[in-house]
């Protein structure tokens, strides 16, 4: 018999034997002391009403000294017996007889994905898997955050290791174990699913880097590191040398320039379409992106609303950018010179930190303890360190802080300091990830972002990854299109790829008209995602001669912007 039901029978029989007991003191206190004999169910009523404190009955006072407190005696047991021993033994007998049993095993499933300890940093591989109608059970030993995933509709297993809950969770017919819990534990979970004879892939993320040796020697087949991931992933959010926007320009000297320019909510350009702005003819800049909630949209397209807050990328001439700058007020151009300061010297401040400073950015760091490589001690809640550290000046701000709500609060204190500085933030949990983009960040990322769809690039595939797309700018010959306008032949709507230039002789045109057309000898300039530049060859196939001789290719993704 469960241990719960033997508590209640324990406390029926002490509850029997109380009020016996009780029955026979008031009988014999009310015949000897009190001189009012009562029969033997008129004292098991005043005993009964006196332990549950609903009242005595009849019997509302006493004369004797030793009855009073005999009665005062009791009513203390009553009271003990109400508010101490009920909750302790009948409460949970109730909720073991109620309460949702959490599942114990998943010996049906078949080709399903198990997670050993559910948190932050497998929340969106979940839901990546989901997508892909992958199923997935998941492990999880503490019985509240069981419960927690149980109402969440998830599948999963409430058990300890050592019970075998992974041959509960059917393990040798899976087709991944992901381990999610402290390294020591993940290390014992992957001897155990090698002991149990699974030869399939098993995938560990790990707290401390030093580590990922030793848990590959264990069995898995590979390891990450989710806040190290992280703080590469905001590194390349910030900086250009990292990771930039648009690459290929290089080659184009001095002659055609990227900008980047912020809309601000008292902008001319405020809502309108990019059809309205009609920014090309108005002042020579071409739009190939723009930034909205931590989201590159790129193709732009004619009907593409130009969002308060904004980013703007632009190519164009110096002059034409000076030219957007002068006609589009309330535009701000977003710097890219300075420092950046990061707030909170963690292990992601640290690796982000690092990073900057291998691709020659300057940073500058600030946290509340004085540890080594911080450059200024204090509250980044402080308004006056904030000013210290120069924030109205810096490239960017990165937020890299452990609390999720210190987080959205700086980010607010940021922005009314310097509203036109670029603020990337770390977030802990995905589903504030909104919360901050609210609160005013440009970007913002959480660790079960960049770990989920990590893990989910290694299970699913490159295609199952939500990435940001990388924008080139190739060179290409008139092949094609020689003889047309641009509009012509309707680039951007069948390639995704922008015409951003032409070259011809030694002027670069970056205006055209209505009277205007490709040029055999012309070199044009287009600018787009990888998988854009691929159509537009596809399109508009090369010469071998001018591909080999001259063009710039689309760069591949990296693995750091895959899992970005």
């Amino acid at each position: 018999m469960p241990k719960t039901y033997n508590r209640f029978l324990v406390l029926a029989g002490v509850l029997m034997l109380m009020l016996l007991i009780l029955t026979t003191l008031y009988l014999v206190g009310m015949h000897y002391l009190e001189d009012k004999p009562r029969d033997f169910w008129q004292a098991l009523q005043w005993a009964a009403g006196t332990a549950s404190t609903t009242g005595y009955g009849g019997d509302i006072s006493w004369h004797n000294p030793l009855m009073v407190v005999f009665v005062v005696c009791a009513q203390f047991v009553g009271v003990i017996m109400l508010f101490l021993v009920f909750p302790i033994y009948l409460i949970p007998v109730l909720e073991a007889r109620f309460e949702t049993k959490l599942p114990t095993d998943a010996v049906k499933t078949r080709d399903h994905v198990v997670l050993f300890d559910y948190g932050p940093a497998v929340a969106t591989l979940l839901t990546e898997l989901d997508q892909a109608r992958i199923k997935t059970v998941v492990i999880e030993e503490h019985v509240a955050d069981a419960r927690h995933l149980l109402e969440q509709g998830r599948t999963l297993i409430h058990g300890a290791l050592e019970d075998g809950v992974l041959r509960k969770a059917n393990l040798l017919h899976a087709r991944a174990l992901i381990v999610n819990s402290s390294d020591e534990r993940n290390a014992a979970t992957i001897l155990a699913a090698r002991q149990l004879g699974y030869q399939g892939e098993i995938l560990a993320l790990v707290e401390d880097p030093f580590h990922l040796e030793p848990m590959i020697l264990a069995g898995a087949n590979d390891a990450y590191t989710p806040r190290h991931v992280l703080g590469a992933a905001l590194a390349a959010r910030a900086s250009q040398r990292v990771n930039p926007t648009v690459t290929g320009l290089s080659h184009l000297g001095h002659r055609l320039q990227v900008a980047e320019v912020r809309i601000t909510r008292d902008s001319e350009l405020r809502g309108k379409t990019l059809h309205e702005a009609n920014l090309r003819q108005h002042v020579g800049v071409t739009v190939i992106g723009q930034w909205v909630g931590g989201k590159l949209v790129s193709p732009p397209t004619p009907d593409m609303r130009l969002e308060a807050g904004g980013i703007l990328i632009l190519v164009g001439s110096d002059e034409g950018i000076r030219n957007f700058m002068t006609l589009c007020a309330g535009t701000r151009r977003v710097q890219r010179h300075g420092s950046f300061l990061i707030c909170g010297g963690g292990e992601v401040g640290q690796k982000v930190a690092q990073l900057l400073r291998e691709a020659g950015e300057q940073t500058f760091i600030i946290d509340s303890r004085p540890v080594p490589g911080v450059d200024l001690v204090g509250n980044v809640l402080d308004t006056k360190l904030l000013k210290e550290a120069g924030v109205e000046y810096v490239h960017a701000v990165i937020l890299a802080l452990s609390a999720d709500a210190t987080t959205l609060f700086s980010t607010v204190i940021v922005k009314d300091l310097a509203p036109d500085v670029p603020v990337i933030a770390r977030v802990n949990h995905a589903e504030n990830v909104e919360r901050i983009y609210a609160a005013g960040a440009d970007f913002a990322l959480s660790i079960s972002q960049v770990s989920g769809q990590l893990l989910a690039l290694r299970l699913l595939g490159h295609q199952s990854v939500a990435v940001d797309p990388e924008l080139s700018v190739v060179a290409v010959s008139t092949h094609g299109i020689a003889g047309h306008h641009p509009k012509d032949h309707h680039i951007r709507e069948k390639t995704g790829c922008t015409v951003v230039a032409v070259e011809r002789g030694e002027e670069l045109l970056v205006e055209f008209g209505e009277d205007f057309h490709f040029e055999p000898a012309d070199t044009v300039y287009v600018c787009g995602s990888d998988s854009g530049i691929q159509r537009y060859y596809e399109l508009y196939p090369q010469p071998r001669e001018r591909v080999t001789g001259g063009a710039v290719p689309a760069l591949p993704s990296s693995p750091e912007r895959s899992v970005v």
